[in-house]
């Protein structure tokens, strides 16, 4: 088989087998990244063998990364990135160090030679950024605390790659300048990124004006393309990553107008890259060494997370974090890197490293990346349980203030729709708790006097802090979905009759939020949906009570479908008035006051 027509098979054989193993996994509600690696390593060259070479679809997979980067970056700014800059080159310069120290001591005092111990020592103390921060992004996670801090030190580890790849050629040849180039890597990267980021930012928001003005969707897209491959491909001529160029791309383009139609441009083109580079993975995993050093793989595997989350955990903790963020953040990066591929098979190719020793690394850091989602959903669990002293206090707060509420609301999630719903409850003097996990908003509401609080509304603890039991209704209004199913879920166990309000974002998300027990959902693109038809029906001559009876219908029969009840078809009285404007936006069986509010809530 000529050799293109090779890869486009095994290209094939990948993208079948994440069609019948993802879904598996998304059924038992476990991370598409781990269905991704266990496909892979079913058809890899050490299991059924299906795919016995992936050279040739490696190439393609790396590409992935770049646009996950990309995406990651297009969410930030750059004056949000300023934010975290002491934890980027503060507390992630000391991770990479302290670590690779760490595992420098260790190789040696397994018998490992120098050069051979400083390379492992580097790759082994990155993290995968490709699998972290899917996971991150999936369960909803990037905008927290512990999510933030991760990013920073993934970032730096990024930046890392740069002396790392410049080291090995270095200490093949044997060369005593190893300061002056590493040096001289330093200030061409460092030269590299600013020259990108000053011209990016002259340049980039014209270009884009013009292409927009063509009304091109084929062009943007093209043009959007040559934006992320360009600026990385500069950055690896720099002796940088192609993901930290992509990242960059993305930092650019979030300070324009055109940050949402970009997104939606490139994200069919991250999802199935990044697919393919999760299960080139999987497929990377030597399952025959693994059998055969099974004790010497379990525990180099133990070592090597058990090594990265203690360090990381010290040093959060030692830049002022709590314990809960800390053994979060230690448990989530205690993985090895893709990179890690590149530095080992590099020293492999050089002589520095042994085909052995770099064969038994490669499926060390393979599998430990494989366990990553266990590790993040045990971190995530740790943190619950070790509630630092200023949540405790925060929570004697929440319980105090609780003890003057009796049939409140509780809304869970202080953003732009929880605010609304916070309104619309003060104008009709209802009372209310509101809880959130971002300190600038509970900061800026409690200066204007507002009953909100730290916390995170899928807790026990702090749902029964708020006085759920007293609690007339909850409102779940988080714009992260799993987060939404979480706290919904914990409400309901709670409180088995408690009426739950939650807001969705399409009807997957409604299906899920019904399952976990919440009383009525709004799909707010259904809502924003009908409410610009209604809009438009007005403007095109309709009255007021016709737009009011149709939408009445339409709703009717769309949350009967989403419910899998489909009424008769309502037929129409002569003479009859239609509802009230004040009901044209409210659904037949919902009461007048929780429509009205509904209805303001979409404007």
């Amino acid at each position: 088989m000529h050799p293109s027509s090779q890869d486009l098979h095994d290209v094939l054989i990948i993208l079948a087998a994440a069609v019948l193993v993802v879904p598996i996994f998304q059924r038992l509600r476990s991370s598409p990244v781990l269905g991704y690696l266990v496909a892979g390593t079913l058809i890899g060259p050490s299991a059924l063998g299906i795919v016995s070479d992936i050279s040739g679809v490696t190439i393609l997979a790396n590409f992935g990364v770049v646009f996950l980067l990309f995406t990651i970056g297009l969410e930030l700014s750059i004056e949000r990135l300023k934010a975290i800059r002491s934890h980027v080159f503060g507390l992630g310069t000391l991770q990479v160090v302290l670590t690779a120290g760490l595992f420098w001591l260790a190789a040696r005092w397994l018998g490992q030679p120098r050069e051979a111990a400083v390379i492992l020592a580097g790759g082994l103390a990155l993290s995968s950024t490709a699998i972290v921060l899917q996971i991150l992004v999936e369960r909803g996670e990037l905008p927290t605390r512990h999510g933030r801090v991760s990013f920073a030190i993934l970032l730096l580890q990024d930046l890392a790659v740069v002396p790392l790849l410049t080291l090995v050629p270095l200490l093949a040849s044997h060369d005593t300048r190893l300061a002056g180039a590493l040096g001289l890597a330093a200030l061409k990267a460092v030269g590299a990124l600013v020259v990108i980021l000053i011209v990016g930012r002259l340049l980039l928001r014209p270009a884009l004006r013009i292409v927009a003005s063509a009304k091109s969707p084929e062009l943007f897209t093209g043009v959007t393309l040559l934006v992320v491959l360009g600026v990385s491909y500069l950055t690896e001529m720099a002796g940088l990553s192609m993901a930290l160029g992509a990242f960059l791309a993305g930092l650019l383009i979030a300070e324009t107008e055109y940050r949402h139609q970009v997104e939606g441009d490139i994200e069919p083109f991250r999802g199935i890259l990044l697919a393919l580079f999760f299960m080139t993975i999987g497929m990377s995993i030597d399952l025959s060494l693994v059998v055969e050093h099974a004790a010497v793989v379990v525990m180099l595997v133990t070592a090597l997370v058990a090594g990265k989350a203690l360090v990381m955990t010290g040093l959060c903790r030692a830049f002022g974090f709590p314990m809960a963020v800390s053994t979060h953040v230690g448990l989530s990066l205690g993985q090895g890197g893709e990179f890690a591929f590149v530095l080992f098979s590099l020293a492999m190719t050089l002589g520095i490293l042994s085909m052995e020793t770099g064969q038994m690394m490669l499926a060390v850091v393979a599998l430990s990346m494989a366990l990553t989602p266990f590790l993040m959903t045990a971190g995530r669990r740790l943190a619950v349980a070790l509630t630092p002293r200023n949540e405790l206090a925060e929570l004697r707060r929440t319980e105090q203030d609780a003890r003057d509420f009796k049939g409140h609301v509780i809304i869970a999630g202080f953003g732009r729709v929880g605010q609304t719903v916070a309104r619309l409850l003060e104008a009709q003097r209802l009372p209310y708790m509101a809880f959130d996990l971002e300190p600038s908003r509970i900061a800026e509401g409690r200066a204007r006097g507002l009953p909100i609080y730290y916390g995170d509304a899928s807790r026990v603890e702090v749902l029964k802090a708020a006085g759920i039991g007293r609690a007339r209704a909850a409102v779940v209004t988080l714009d992260q979905p799993l987060a939404a199913e979480r706290a919904v879920a914990a409400i309901r166990r709670l409180c088995p009759l408690l009426d739950i309000h939650a807001r969705a974002r399409d009807h997957e998300h409604q299906i899920h939020l019904q399952e976990a027990g919440a009383t009525h959902v709004v799909p707010e693109m259904m809502e924003g949906s009908l409410h610009l038809a209604g809009t438009l029906l007005r403007s095109l001559g309709r009255s007021q009570e016709e737009v009011a009876g149709v939408m009445e219908e339409f709703r009717g029969a769309a949350y009967a479908r989403l419910t899998g009840l489909i009424p008769p078809r309502p037929e129409p009285k002569a003479g009859a008035s239609g509802p009230s404007p004040n009901e044209g936006l409210n659904g037949p069986a919902t009461s007048h006051t929780e429509s009205d509010g509904k209805k303001r809530m979409v404007e």
